[in-house]
């Protein structure tokens, strides 16, 4: 078993604890970004039956054809909905394509929502209908834990508990199932997923069916993240580092090809991009910016950086 590198909290500690609890969650919470970029999280309330069954059919999805998996793959969606083949997404400024296909599910609106035409409908898949349905209500489980963490953040960040909350309600997160099928030959590039930053606030992640994450640290080193089997991983995206002007920094990561003798053996990973509503204001906050600290980045709005950011990894054209 590999190494504990990163800290774990307990998130029932800041939903349900004392004042003294929270504040301590906090500032654990804190302190693994500033240290070490991920945290491990336990007692989220997240089912693992929903998991296990999410993961289940996911593996059935990926094991269907490939003339059938291509039909939930919608041209026009920059893979935001359905399925995304093998080799169209790349790591920013990467030379290769990452070593993976992928299907994802996003928010849904009531029909008369002034975002309805913003969001397009998830794609359903008549192989496995359980799929999408499961896919939805996982969805709706990840988006309740990390409305819990951005609450923490945002107290962290001295912005008052409830910051994010309107600007996530609705917001344009996405749940990805990630396949890296079996490697059948030596791959142009050595890793399944090229070193890469998120784009959204924060991602919560299941444990993969196998190993491979690896996150760098403070320290410019490769560490193996494994997250126990009850807990999910948690790491800053580009929108946080953007807004705080690098106080919370992006955590570089990236997933490295298993031993040659282990070629044989695929990787399902099932991350939760939190994203807010597209009009959120990205300008670093005023208080993250001093003469030490200039303004490092323009102003941008999070639909115009995730269009921005879509381009640069080959999804949208």
């Amino acid at each position: 078993m590999a190494e504990k590198v990163i800290p774990v909290v307990d998130l029932s500690q800041f939903t349900e604890g004392s004042e003294a609890e929270r504040t301590a969650f906090v500032e654990k919470l804190g302190k693994a970004f500033h240290d070490i970029g991920f945290v491990g999280v336990k007692n989220h309330g997240i089912p693992k039956s929903l998991i296990d069954d999410f993961y289940s059919y996911s593996k059935s999805f990926f094991a269907l054809d490939r003339e059938t998996k291509v039909k939930y793959e919608i041209p026009g969606l920059a893979g935001q909905r359905g399925y995304t083949s093998f080799g169209k997404e790349q790591a920013k400024g990467a030379k290769v394509a990452d070593l993976k296909e992928f299907f994802q599910i996003g928010q849904e609106v009531a029909a008369d929502s002034p975002l309805k035409a913003e969001y397009p409908d998830n794609v359903s898949v008549s192989e496995a209908p359980e799929f999408t349905q499961l896919g939805k209500d996982l969805y709706k489980s990840f988006e309740k834990v990390g409305a819990q963490l951005l609450k923490a953040i945002a107290i962290h960040l001295d912005l008052g508990e409830e910051y994010f909350s309107e600007k996530i309600e609705d917001g344009l997160s996405i749940l990805r199932a990630i396949h890296y099928p079996p490697i059948t030959q030596e791959p142009a590039s050595a890793v399944r997923a090229e070193q890469h930053e998120d784009i959204n606030l924060i991602t919560l992640l299941v444990g993969a069916s196998a190993g491979g994450l690896q996150l760098l640290n403070m320290e410019d080193k490769w560490l193996a993240i494994t997250p126990e089997e009850d807990e999910i991983v948690i790491n800053v995206g580009d929108m946080l580092q953007r807004l705080t002007n690098n106080y919370l920094k992006s955590t570089t990561h990236r997933v490295v090809n298993p031993p040659r003798e282990e070629w044989h053996k695929p990787r399902l990973s099932i991350p939760f991009f939190l994203h807010p509503k597209a009009d959120m204001d990205l300008t670093c906050l005023a208080k993250c910016v001093t003469e030490e600290n200039p303004m490092s980045f323009e102003p941008i709005t999070a639909g115009g950086y995730l269009d921005e950011r879509l381009r640069e990894i080959g999804l949208k054209k």
